[in-house]
């Protein structure tokens, strides 16, 4: 493995590259069913009969238009992070800790390729 030469080969980078555009993707379909669903909200429930139900209903749509606003913000702020990996990619600074300066481990990156901290400059900063 290259640990010692600090970067990854083009051949890893385009390994990263293909794992965060199908994020991406996925990340931005996930974003757009959020942002359908509270433009859908106000036009829900608008025939029912009951006033004491619909209260009741008003209540946890709010709740739920919140918590889906929220997890679009993160939705949004994901796909920035991610969007950021590529230029690192195209930059081939890509997988190196900004605080150590070493590698990022391919396992991490795996599981969160948007990483640019290894996990003993995340361990320092606790």
């Amino acid at each position: 493995m290259n640990e010692n030469n600090n970067r990854y080969s083009d051949k890893d980078l385009a390994e990263f590259k293909e794992i965060i555009l199908k994020k991406i993707k996925h990340a931005e379909e996930d974003l757009a069913l959020l942002k359908s669903s509270f433009k859908n909200d106000s036009s829900n429930g608008t025939d029912d009969t009951s006033p004491t139900f619909k209260a009741f209903e008003d209540g946890s749509e709010t709740m739920s238009k919140e918590a889906n606003v929220q997890l679009a913000i993160r939705q949004e702020k994901f796909i920035r992070d991610l969007k950021n990996a590529l230029i690192r990619i195209e930059n081939k600074t890509y997988g190196v800790c900004r605080v150590t300066g070493k590698l990022i481990q391919k396992e991490r990156l795996k599981l969160v390729p948007h990483a640019t901290l290894s996990i003993e400059a995340k361990n320092m900063q606790q």
